[in-house]
């Protein structure tokens, strides 16, 4: 069921919806997590707006949409390793820092070594396309680290699981899907 669109609270789009109510514009894993949500706010507060897939990189779709760099949020695949065991975990900065792999993430994992996944495990392990890959609906068991900065945001944007749309979502619902933690830091 299609209801009628929404404003965004950012940039220039066409239509957004409550993400819900648009399904196929989502990957598989990020509607079944939107469609089981327990957070502390209403799911409907998710917005989805169909993009163009081709400008669906952080700084194509900001000058193509009108989005600041500082309500776009990016999610990393990162593969943690101690020994000879290796796991995997997400995290969310806003797209004007970058992740502070081998210091803040190593040692909030307890990993000897942490690095990006290499792009086919990323889309493997989370059912996502590359370029969209996004926090909500991330394999449950994975830690999910978020910085503080993108917590604490009105709104951001983030991937819908698809390079052809995206999520606009409070930034608090990031701190509340399954094993996340919201980290001081975890950015520069």
């Amino acid at each position: 069921m299609i209801r009628s669109p929404q404003a965004a609270p950012f940039g220039r789009f066409d239509e957004s919806w409550p993400a819900v109510n648009r399904p196929e514009l989502l990957a598989e894993p990020v509607a079944a997590a939107l469609g089981q949500w327990v957070g502390a706010g209403p799911v409907e507060s998710v917005l989805v707006v169909a993009t163009d897939p081709e400008v669906a990189d952080t700084a194509a779709f900001s000058a193509a949409y009108d989005v600041p760099l500082d309500v776009s949020a990016n999610c990393v695949v990162i593969a943690a390793k101690r020994g000879q065991e290796v796991t995997y975990a997400a995290c969310v900065a806003l797209a004007t820092t970058r992740v502070d792999v081998n210091s803040a993430v190593r040692r909030r994992l307890g990993a000897r070594k942490a690095s990006f996944a290499p792009m086919d495990t990323a889309v493997a392990e989370t059912g996502m396309e590359y370029g969209g890959i996004t926090p909500v609906g991330l394999p449950k068991d994975w830690p999910l680290l978020v910085d503080e900065a993108v917590a604490s945001a009105p709104y951001v944007l983030v991937g819908s699981g698809r390079r052809r749309s995206k999520l606009i979502l409070p930034g608090a619902f990031l701190g509340q899907l399954p094993n996340a933690e919201v980290a001081a830091g975890l950015a520069r």
